[in-house]
């Protein structure tokens, strides 16, 4: 019994406390949710209310909207549409086809009245509508500006992956009109200082259709109409500078007045490019090309190939550079400096031509002389020598004779008797020695027995009286004059005197040894005077370098 009754008021305490902690646990299960249903039915709510509005607000938009006419049509006043530009990358710039591209955000802002709405406010939760920023379908309802690039040739909006186009509107009708644009215009330009020249690429911008009295463009900022993301580098070019204006402009005589903007882009050359590709190749080209003014003039083959692989390979490099160049009616810097030096390279090779022709005389070539210049050069190369004169009786000699001793070549025959004779006393010369004669019956001394008689032969010519009477050396201005008209008696002259002096071998020439100094000290005169010229530290822009037929610039 005892033990029935402890059980019986055990299960009965059991179950009160169960019941207890049952009901703590269902109320606190069922406070939670209902808190945060509220807090999401309160915030559904406002958004179902902001979305409302913003729904009522379209619809009030475009009620009795109508796109075909301009904002400020009734009231007859222009509209004013404010322009900005953000250039984000630029190039390529091409001279061949003198045009430049640019990829930029194009934004046009105007006010439209007629799409002014009332917006929400809402200080509790913090959602307020004063702009609205919508689709681009939407541009398909609304007027827009007419603007074209009258320069432009091949501009493109992106289209990837969406069209990529902005649009928002105040609650007041300002509206902005945000498109990113490659823009690609032309770019007329003066070479005649390439590659160390200035660009001034201009953008012309305006209404295709209306006139000045019913859309104005202006600059949304006139300090600051035109900026860049960040620093553009740019392949070779530098932005030097940006200049924009506003101004109206007439198409024709009737067609009125038209508002455009114009903005111009002041570029400088990179002219590391071709120092390294044009410039330095042909400074080095021509300086070699003097090397063979250091060669002997016997060496024809070797410096005539030198001169002509300096010119071959000027040519190839004057063909190259105009590769990428507009095929102008003038020479730029670039073909001065290459003409130049292909007239250098040229005048290196005349240069040796002139020496070969007039000066290489007596470097071991065999000359044929008649027999009157042979006979005159025959007493001259022995009175040179200071041999005596003796007239003998019995010892003769024909000119076959001396021309074996001299190296000349052989001859048959002569006019003139020339008779030689020993003084020397140990020279004795038997009858076997000369005892034959030649071709016209004469006797003649053999090589050997002449030779052995050393410096005493003597020779006396019966024909003609020998004269010592040196000729006057004509001036220099003379001879040069006469190596231009290619006179031949005095290049007969210059052979004989180098027959006297006993020459075999003229390894330099006067005309070398000057063209050492004149070559290299005009070259350097000339690039002094073409660098001064041509090299500018800064251009000056000028407005009037840039207008606009029937332009008239609005204050």
């Amino acid at each position: 019994m005892h033990i029935l009754f402890v059980l019986l008021v055990c299960h009965l305490i059991s179950s009160g406390y169960g019941y207890k902690v049952y009901s703590y646990e269902e109320n606190t299960d069922i406070s939670y949710p209902t808190l945060s249903r509220y807090k999401r039915d309160t915030k559904s709510s406002s958004l179902e209310t902001l979305s409302s509005n913003v729904t009522r607000i379209l619809e009030n938009l475009l009620r009795d909207y109508d796109k075909t006419e301009r904002p400020n049509y009734v009231s007859g006043k222009a509209t004013q549409v404010k322009v900005n530009m953000l250039i984000r990358s630029m190039g390529p710039i091409s001279e061949a086809d003198m045009y430049y591209s640019m990829d930029c955000y194009y934004r046009q802002y105007w006010t439209d009245e007629r799409l002014s709405f009332v917006g929400f406010h809402s200080s509790s939760n913090q959602q307020d509508i004063r702009q609205l920023s919508l689709n681009v379908k939407m541009l398909e309802k609304i007027w827009k500006p007419d603007t074209y690039f009258h320069n432009g040739l091949n501009s493109y909006l992106h289209t990837i992956t969406r069209p990529n186009k902005l649009l928002r509107i105040s609650e007041h009708g300002d509206i902005t009109y945000s498109m990113r644009l490659t823009i690609k215009a032309k770019c007329p330009m003066m070479l005649s200082s390439f590659p160390m020249d200035w660009q001034s690429c201009p953008l012309v911008l305006g209404s295709y259709a209306y006139p000045a009295s019913e859309v104005v463009y202006t600059w949304d900022d006139p300090k600051n109409g035109v900026g860049y993301a960040g620093e553009l580098q740019l392949s070779q070019f530098d932005i030097k500078k940006t200049e924009y204006r506003n101004l109206n402009i007439t198409r024709g005589s009737g067609a009125g007045s038209y508002s455009v903007l114009q903005v111009v882009f002041l570029l400088q050359r990179h002219t590391g490019y071709f120092l390294i590709q044009v410039y330095v190749p042909c400074t080095l080209i021509v300086v070699l090309s003097w090397v063979g003014f250091w060669i002997n003039r016997e060496a024809t083959s070797d410096r005539v190939a030198l001169g002509v692989t300096a010119v071959l390979t000027m040519s190839t490099i004057a063909l190259d550079s105009r590769t990428d160049l507009p095929k102008v009616h003038y020479a730029t810097a670039l073909d001065w400096f290459i003409i130049c030096s292909f007239g250098y390279c040229m005048a290196t090779l005349l240069e040796f031509a002139g020496v070969h022709y007039f000066t290489k005389v007596g470097s071991g070539e065999m000359f044929f002389f008649s027999q009157e210049e042979e006979e005159d050069e025959i007493i001259d190369d022995i009175q040179s020598e200071e041999i005596a004169f003796i007239q003998p009786q019995s010892t003769t000699t024909t000119l076959d004779a001396v021309n074996k001793i001299y190296g000349m070549p052989q001859m048959n025959s002569f006019d003139s008797d020339f008779e030689i004779q020993f003084r020397s006393p140990s020279c004795h010369i038997h009858g076997n020695q000369v005892n034959h004669t030649g071709s016209n019956g004469k006797k003649i001394f053999s090589p050997a027995s002449l030779s052995a008689c050393g410096d005493s032969v003597s020779v006396h010519s019966s024909s003609r009286p020998v004269s010592t009477q040196t000729e006057p050396k004509p001036s220099y201005w003379n001879q040069l004059w006469k190596c231009i008209i290619s006179n031949q008696e005095f290049r007969k002259a210059r052979e004989k005197e180098a027959r006297k002096r006993g020459v075999t071998v003229n390894s330099v020439s006067r005309i070398d040894i000057v063209a050492r100094y004149l070559f290299p000290l005009s070259f350097f005169c000339f690039n002094m005077l073409y660098w001064f010229s041509y090299f500018q530290g800064q251009a000056h822009f000028d407005w009037k370098e840039h207008e606009l037929s029937g332009g008239k610039r609005i204050i």
